[in-house]
């Protein structure tokens, strides 16, 4: 599988790799951040200059991650939980913001594909079956890497909401289990300071944190 994502071009394999597999969603992400990156004359972040936001935890978003240079350990790579195929990204230099939500009409409505889905995701599947879905999987995916951007995505400039850059907290102990928590996020319990799940546990979830 990685052969073939690298005969697809060197950045897709990237992602692949990452990733670990070739699928739909995840060309979705890697077209998404291309279009995001060309509309902002963007390159590869080595630090916190893009922020990228998804409104996804689907496979595109590690695609995006790979792309865009954007993570979770950076604290420039943010999650809406909103289930939609839509990501944006911000370029703190230039104060300019992209988004981008794939289209609901790139793929037609297809009973049989449906059906064979259905039966994939149950574990029902037949031997044909598999094989016939990986062949339409396979279809989709050089659709979504060869079609032209905006018959892909509703493409939109946004007013940039820039997000201010990661702190590195300090930690403390928690008064209950004994592991080491980020200070802004213990709650002050009893005299005592407790993690989110310690508080949650005994019942004080939504105390104010602890200064």
């Amino acid at each position: 599988m990685k052969d073939e994502a690298l005969s697809l071009g060197v950045d897709f394999g990237k992602c692949v790799e990452f990733h670990g597999h070739t699928c739909p969603g995840l060309a979705i992400g890697f077209r998404a951040a291309r279009t995001l990156m060309e509309r902002l004359g963007a390159r590869k972040a080595p630090d916190e200059e893009l922020v990228a936001i998804v409104e996804t935890d689907a496979c595109g978003a590690d695609a995006i991650q790979v792309m865009t240079g954007c993570t979770f350990g950076k604290g420039n790579f943010l999650f809406k939980n909103y289930g939609k195929h839509a990501f944006s990204l911000v370029d703190r230099r230039q104060g300019k913001s992209v988004r981008v939500c794939f289209r609901s009409d790139v793929f037609r409505k297809d009973p049989e594909f449906s059906s064979i889905f259905q039966k994939v995701q149950k574990g029902e599947a037949s031997a044909k079956d598999m094989e016939w879905y990986k062949q339409q999987q396979h279809e989709r995916v050089l659709e979504i890497l060869n079609a032209d951007a905006e018959s892909l995505f509703k493409i939109e400039d946004l007013a940039p909401e820039i997000p201010p850059k990661a702190r590195i907290m300090e930690s403390e102990t928690c008064g209950v289990c004994g592991e080491l928590t980020r200070v802004d996020l213990l709650r002050r319990m009893d005299g005592k300071k407790a993690c989110v799940p310690c508080a949650e546990k005994l019942g004080f979830g939504h105390m104010v944190p602890s200064r």
